[in-house]
């Protein structure tokens, strides 16, 4: 006997869930709403469940304020199969004026029966615990800049002016021993300064549990081997990790570039094909992560001795895919930036090959401890 599918389609929200439901060829969807409460979702997947024949329930949702929570929940209180899709790549019609939730899941359930949605990858528990804290670590940051261009902002308006490099040691000792006449400039500074010092603080316990993170049996050897390349230290291997976390979804370099949104927009219409700038669609914290490496690749990349500590007692695959993009990378930077390519052009494009070099890093990792375990 074939049975039938069950479609569903979820707008969610913080507190109730817009739920429309599509069964057999019908092509009216039963729109109701479930409070977000598992008392009420459970006996809604029971009443899905009796009303399927048997049948199979695919549930979907985009990805928004429940995060995978959802997905967890609803799955945990029945046999259905619950999908997050990418709300990025919804298609929509432009000409649309009237938004509402009960429309939004009409238009999501239709969709999801004719495969027009993207699933996006999901992180274990474990793993989106990681990626969370490797994000706050580059809130935190972001914050600390944010915090040193105030400082620094105030120091101009009143006449301060370093003559070297800001933020070095010699630098902070000359911020110290300023004269501040007025008790109002005075109090500012040293409320910017404590606020400066707080931030800096929790980022040596972020960068402190991120050491944590990388010592983990489960990526331990991902992130040792990334740290092989130049410019890639703790801190940006375990956030390339943790970011990308199934390197199997990506079966070419060429699709991770995409998901990482370093990709060329194409705009073609009949013979005319124009090639615009990068996508930054996907994973704006790895590709951040990435520009900032690439930007390593501008000067003379000697192996100092910190990449050669860190290099020390890791595979001989793995050093000589750092060593050939490590060569590669900044040969290409002088390249593009002898031709007069923007500088901002040349990093995108030294980030995109990166890219490369790190997915095959990544799923030589994978090849070998796959070998591993089949000898075990």
């Amino acid at each position: 006997m074939k049975y039938s599918i069950t479609w569903v389609g979820i707008d969610d929200h913080k507190r109730e869930l817009v739920v429309a439901v599509l069964r057999d060829s019908s092509e009216t969807p039963e729109v109701s709403q479930v409070p977000n409460e598992d008392r009420a979702l459970k006996r809604w997947i029971r009443n899905l469940v009796r009303g399927s024949g048997g049948g199979e329930i695919r549930l979907c949702y985009e990805a928004g304020p429940n995060g995978f929570a959802l997905r967890r929940r609803l799955e945990s209180f029945g046999p259905v199969i619950c999908e997050v899709v990418a709300p990025s790549l919804t298609p929509r019609r432009p000409g649309e004026r009237v938004k509402t939730d009960r429309r939004d899941a009409g238009k999501l359930v239709k969709l999801f029966r004719a495969g027009e949605l993207t699933e996006i990858g999901i992180p274990s528990l474990q793993e989106e615990a990681a990626r969370d804290l490797t994000r706050l670590r580059h809130l935190v940051t972001r914050e600390k800049v944010r915090k040193q261009h105030h400082i620094l902002r105030l120091l101009t308006r009143r006449g301060f002016f370093h003559a070297g490099m800001n933020w070095t040691r010699r630098h902070r000792e000359w911020i110290q021993t300023l004269p501040w006449t007025e008790g109002a400039d005075q109090m500012a500074f040293e409320e910017l300064w404590s606020g400066l010092e707080e931030l800096e603080s929790r980022q040596r316990r972020l960068d402190q549990a991120l050491a944590q993170l990388a010592a983990e049996e489960s990526r331990a050897l991902m992130v040792a081997v990334l740290r092989c390349f130049y410019g890639i230290d703790t801190v940006a291997a375990v956030s390339l990790v943790t970011e990308i976390f199934q390197i199997e979804r990506f079966p070419s370099p060429r699709r991770l570039m995409s998901y990482l949104g370093t990709t060329s927009s194409v705009s073609q219409t009949g013979s005319r094909e124009a090639r615009g700038p990068v996508t930054k669609a996907g994973n704006c914290y790895a590709r951040w992560m990435l520009v900032q490496i690439a930007w390593q690749y501008r000067k003379p990349c000697h192996v100092r001795p910190k990449l050669r500590q860190r290099r020390e007692g890791q595979p001989v695959w793995a050093i000589e895919i750092a060593e050939r993009a490590r060569i590669r990378l900044h040969l290409r930077f002088r390249r593009l930036s002898a031709r007069g390519k923007p500088t901002q052009k040349v990093v995108m494009a030294v980030a995109r090959e990166l890219i490369g070099f790190i997915w095959e890093a990544m799923w030589e990792v994978r090849r070998h401890e796959t070998m591993a375990g089949r000898a075990a």
